[in-house]
């Protein structure tokens, strides 16, 4: 296999801290780069002085959150296969599941985008999406989503770059992606006086080159892409879709409970909707190297895991869980360091303002808890546990979101909002922890019916490799 110098399993040996560090550092600074991008929009878009506009991009961006879910559970499932392979030493192996996961990824992302976009008016509607700002989401997702398969691609290429170790050329992909998007955005939104749908073809223009990217590295360093076969996809699918089926139920879990989020936040006004976009843009940004982590410790995991080191995975755990006390910490002190900022870039006043206050301040600390479910996720992912990351995922944004914004915003109206999205993760923050820490103490044997189930399913794709 060509580039077999890159493609040895490294996270085996050295420091772990140092691997989670690099990982989550490296894969953060290219998702910083899209979301900073997503950012940008939001700036360029409030300087038109069009609420409708800022409002329709909220809504949107609750749907768009939808259908990465996908492209992000069929990356876990590329991630963890092939980092397992490597961590076995079946290298052939590797290659073969890369190939045919971004096959399946291509097709299946196709089919969900299409089926998206024939239903976009009703989709938009169920998040609380009305008038004029309706039409402005609907035109909107009309242009990107049928660049979801290009996505999906660049998610998929990531993911196995990061199973490789190679988290540099991840990253890279991501900021070049996010280098287009920057330099599309003004000439379309303003240059060509195209607004909302300029920055529409702008991240469809990055979509395509954070695609281009993931793939050009896999081919140069990793021996590329083996040549697609029935004979080779069809055993490869039911290990695929054992991992991808419930880390995609897990992602989705996310938006659809942000979905719920932005319908209670409608109730208070596009004003408030406007905040929470805002606040929906800066989150990622902050957190990017939160959200990186369980991508970032994924393969960190699967590798030590596929070698049979259990200390060195429940250690690469408890250091995950510091580094994110770490991050969070200092991110939120420089979040309440630059609220004049804030205001002076989406000229915030009235309810805007004091959402974006809320989260610049103690909601940001409650972060930590999100991390917390991030790191769990990923070691059950990557010890053939996905379903109790969708138990956990679908418990935090179902059970740990409505009834906690029902009451919270009775109390405190649109503030309230925020506020129980917030509270509500901490419960399931401690059940992922409490999870993830029994699989590790029993090597990735359980009893309950969820264990069972995976077992049955994993000890399957084991004999068939």
């Amino acid at each position: 296999m060509a580039g077999t110098d890159h493609a040895q399993a490294k996270f085996l040996s050295g420091s772990l801290m140092r691997h989670i560090t690099v990982m989550a550092m490296t894969s953060s600074v290219g998702l910083m780069a899209v979301f900073l991008v997503d950012f940008i929009d939001m700036i360029f878009i409030s300087m038109l002085g069009k609420a409708e506009l800022a409002a329709a991009i909220g809504y949107a961006g609750a749907i768009l959150f939808f259908t990465s879910s996908f492209g992000i559970g069929m990356a876990i499932a590329g991630g963890a296969l092939v980092a397992r392979s490597l961590g076995e030493g079946k290298e052939e192996l590797a290659q073969r599941q890369a190939t045919n996961v971004l096959i399946f990824g291509a097709v299946f992302g196709a089919m969900f985008a299409a089926l998206v976009w024939f239903n976009l008016r009703p989709i938009v509607g169920l998040v609380g999406a009305t008038g004029a700002t309706a039409d402005l989401a609907v035109m909107y997702l009309s242009i990107i989503i049928p660049s979801l398969p290009l996505l999906l691609v660049g998610m998929v290429g990531g993911a196995i770059l990061r199973a490789h170790g190679d988290a540099r050329r991840s990253m890279m992909a991501t900021i070049v992606g996010a280098l287009v998007n920057a330099v599309l955005d003004p000439i379309l939104i303003f240059g060509l006086g195209m607004e909302l749908q300029g920055a529409a073809w702008a991240s469809v223009a990055a979509r395509g080159a954070i695609g281009g990217m993931a793939l050009v590295p896999i081919v140069r360093y990793y021996g590329g892409f083996g040549r697609p076969n029935l004979a080779s996809m069809l055993p490869d699918l039911r290990p695929v879709m054992i991992i991808a089926f419930p880390a995609i139920l897990t992602q989705l879990a996310t938006p659809i409970g942000q979905a719920y989020v932005t319908r209670q936040m409608a109730s208070f006004g596009e004003d408030a909707v406007a905040g929470m976009a805002i606040v929906g843009r800066l989150t990622p940004v902050a957190f990017a190297i939160i959200f990186a982590l369980s991508g970032a410790i994924g393969p960190i995991i699967g590798q030590n895991f596929g070698a049979g080191q259990t200390d060195r995975v429940r250690r690469a755990f408890r250091e995950g869980l510091l580094f994110t006390g770490i991050v969070v910490v200092v991110v939120s002190g420089l979040l309440f360091a630059v609220r004049p900022l804030l205001v002076m870039l989406f000229s915030l006043d009235g309810q805007a303002q004091t959402l974006v206050f809320l989260f610049a301040g103690p909601l940001s600390l409650m972060w930590f808890f999100n991390g917390m479910i991030f790191v769990s996720n990923a070691a059950c992912n990557n010890m053939g546990h996905p379903f109790y990351s969708t138990l956990v995922n679908w418990g935090r944004h179902t059970i740990g979101t409505i009834p906690f914004v029902i009451v919270f915003s009775a109390w405190f109206g649109a503030s309230g909002v925020l506020i129980g999205q917030a509270v509500g993760g901490v419960l399931f923050a401690l059940i992922a922890f409490i999870v993830a820490q029994r699989i590790m103490r029993s090597g990735g044997v359980g009893a309950t019916i969820a264990e069972s189930i995976d077992k049955r399913t994993f000890g399957w794709m084991h004999r068939n490799r």
